[in-house]
């Protein structure tokens, strides 16, 4: 495989506040892929909020240097031995979850997403933030040829994540929804529940979220601490920060329950327990299941799925993750790696 030499990657050496631009350019051997594994040329590269707490240390890192990315549309270049699921040239998408081991009591439950020797891509293996990389085959998916590159990226975390938290939300067709932050995952998500009938109700700071939020079919929009003109039957909170959680609390009716999507947030105040009486319930949502994914993917060709992208040269990664931490993305940054 020396024809694919030089390979270009962007290499977290050491965590660092993006302003100071922690990812650097590198070129390296191209990756090769070992039994039941696929070579796979990224075309593209969602940025993820995930990417940004790796790149500037909030999430402890079990190695380095590092490769982030885990939103990668791209196509099968080569097979590892025994590969069965893919011919060279398919169109396939990988997401967070790298491969789990299928045999802890979390995947002998269903539960692979809280696999006790999980992976995850851009994490403990080399991302999408390269030109190359590998994957096992059954942790590839094919994609909906209804999409484009950078209209399918979001779709492999945002979308899954969306997909997932609007289950744990415990949300029924036709009830009262509220989304804290408007992000790449949240834009995702009101066109999922919308299309189950559901009323959506939108907390962001951002007057253009909002102005994304009212195009994409809210029933309402206002401020972060603001209260809904009616109670809520479920919540989901995408925002980082911890203060959200109580105010979605407040907002929510009885029994109803708040799910947060990140997989990192600032504290969580103190509240007076009467914010949470009333039998209300708070969950975190943690990664997603291969089925997660499939499942995400038909629906999204169903519906079908708007996504937002704005789409940068793979050089600007850094100027990238600097947009998302300011909220100045409209929808979903993607990286044009291939």
């Amino acid at each position: 495989m020396h024809y694919l030499s030089p390979v270009k990657i962007l290499s977290l050496t050491t965590p660092l506040p993006v302003e100071q631009r922690p990812l650097a350019s590198a070129e390296v051997d191209p990756p090769v892929p070992g039994p039941h594994e696929i070579l796979v040329r990224v075309h593209v590269c969602g940025v993820c909020r995930t990417d940004l707490h790796i790149v500037e240390g909030d999430l402890p890192l079990p190695r380095l240097p590092l490769v982030p990315g885990h939103q990668i549309v791209g196509s099968v270049a080569a097979l590892g031995a025994g590969v069965t699921l893919y011919a060279v040239g398919k169109k396939v998408g990988v997401p967070w979850l790298f491969n789990t081991c299928g045999s802890c009591e979390q995947c002998m439950a269903g539960r692979e997403n809280l696999c006790d020797n999980g992976r995850f891509t851009g994490y403990h293996v080399d991302g999408g933030y390269a030109e190359y990389m590998v994957v096992g085959e059954d942790y590839a998916y094919p994609l909906p040829a209804a999409f484009t590159d950078a209209e399918a990226a979001p779709l492999l975390c945002a979308g899954v994540i969306a997909y997932r938290a609007l289950r744990l939300s415990s949300i029924r067709p036709g009830e009262r929804l509220g989304l804290y932050g408007f992000g790449a995952s949240a834009h995702i998500t009101i066109q999922i529940a919308r299309d189950r009938g559901c009323e959506v109700y939108v907390f962001t700071r951002g007057a253009h979220h909002r102005s994304l939020a009212e195009d994409l079919g809210a029933h309402w929009t206002g401020s972060a601490d603001a209260l809904p003109p009616k109670p809520l039957h479920g919540a989901i909170v995408f925002s980082p920060s911890g203060e959200a959680v109580p105010a979605a609390l407040k907002a929510l009716g009885k029994g109803g329950t708040v799910a947060l999507a990140g997989i990192h947030m600032s504290p969580i105040p103190v509240m007076e327990y009467a914010t949470i009486y009333q039998e209300k319930t708070v969950r975190s949502v943690a990664n997603s299941t291969r089925q997660d994914v499939r499942e995400l993917l038909e629906a999204a060709a169903r519906i079908p799925v708007r996504t937002e992208v704005e789409v940068f040269p793979f050089a600007e990664a850094n100027a990238v993750l600097g947009k998302l931490k300011r909220s100045e993305l409209r929808g979903s940054g993607v990286l044009m790696v291939g």
